[in-house]
């Protein structure tokens, strides 16, 4: 009986020591391949995040600058003679102009907006700031005290029953609510005593001093020092005065809770509705988990908190710090992203 020739070298299947090896060898690739894709995983998690930080600071920042820039302005550049005619004016935080901006700290109240932890509500321990501003106005053509009425210089002038508005021109200004008026059909503005504009005109005199009676302090818009002088002969063209009507923007910034049990930073918006003021808590940026705000006071040296500020008249600029917050599990393992990015600006009308 003949031997069975041995099989050819090339023929011989892999031993198991060399599978071990390939096995070895192969997982070797695979985790560096999976490393790699952590990686970038990690990588993309932290850019993105970072963008979103990035771009929610950037809008917050845009948008609460542009009220806080133009916070106690009005189209006329006016002195402080401001009269406010809405009965009971400090009775709602949107009717009381006051100084035009005003902060509250961590713990301090707001009128009308708790500290709590449903949506919409502020967060505890996070400031805020009260702005008040009027701009875009449109101009006085003829000012009638006795009647109550202004003619203005175009139909198109967006005043509605019920809005908060001021008349102003360089040496006076006077707030009341708007009781008549026809947007895009006539230019007839009325701020009359009684109606059922909430919370109304005490008096239809817009002069100064303040008088809560019908007629109240006459001041007539256009003509020169507000026809006050006997005197002044306010049909005659030299003794007209540019006079501008503009609506008041009164506007809330603070942080709180969203519905998604986040927090983000908030606006407070006054808004008519039919002639009803009512105030909407508007999300504009998510992301944002506290916010400190510090208040230069002219000829001081440094910026205080709003506990230490005795005058907001004297207000010139505000800085804005924002603590950002973005969770970024899978990119840190549980430990959120936080970034804090200030701003300082300066109050327009208070410029020197």
């Amino acid at each position: 009986m003949s031997r069975r020739p041995a099989p050819h070298r090339s023929q011989r299947g892999a031993t198991l020591i060399e599978l071990m090896v390939a096995l070895v060898l192969g997982l070797i690739v695979s985790g560096a391949a999976l490393s790699l894709f952590i990686a970038n995983r990690q990588t993309y998690l932290a850019t993105e995040s970072l963008g979103r930080l990035q771009d929610n600071g950037a809008t917050a920042f845009e948008l609460m600058a542009r009220d806080v820039r133009e916070a106690a302005g009005n189209p006329c550049d006016a002195s402080d003679d401001v009269v406010n005619v809405l009965k009971t004016p400090t009775a709602a935080w949107y009717t009381d102009f006051g100084d035009g901006i005003r902060g509250y700290g961590g713990t301090q109240a707001m009128s009308g907006l708790a500290i709590g932890t449903a949506a919409g509500q502020r967060v505890s321990g996070t400031d805020a700031i009260e702005l008040k501003l009027a701009a875009d106005g449109v101009n006085i053509v003829n000012h009638v005290p006795a009647s109550a009425t202004f003619t203005v210089n175009v139909k198109s002038h967006d005043l509605h029953p019920g809005d908060i508005a001021m008349a102003c021109d360089f040496n006076h200004a006077a707030i009341f609510q708007v009781t008549n008026a026809q947007p895009g059909i006539n230019t007839t503005i009325v701020h009359n005593t009684g109606g059922s504009t909430s919370p109304g005109n005490c008096s239809k005199g817009l002069g100064s001093p303040l008088l809560c009676t019908t007629t109240g302090t006459s001041y007539e818009f256009g003509c020169k020092f507000g026809g006050q002088d006997p005197l002044i002969d306010c049909t005659l063209a030299d003794n007209r005065w540019t006079a501008t009507i503009a609506k008041v923007h009164a506007t809330r910034w603070y942080v709180g809770h969203n519905a998604r049990g986040g927090t983000s930073l908030y606006q407070s918006v006054v808004r008519n509705n039919a002639g009803s003021l009512v105030v909407d808590n508007d999300e504009v940026a998510e992301n944002v988990s506290g916010m400190t705000l510090q208040y230069l006071v002219r000829d001081a040296g440094s910026y205080v908190a709003a506990a230490s500020v005795t005058d907001w008249s004297k207000v010139v600029a505000v800085k804005v710090q924002l603590a950002m917050s973005v969770d970024m599990t899978l990119g840190t393992h549980g430990t959120p992203l936080r970034r804090t990015i200030a701003h300082v600006v300066a109050l327009r009308s208070r410029a020197q």
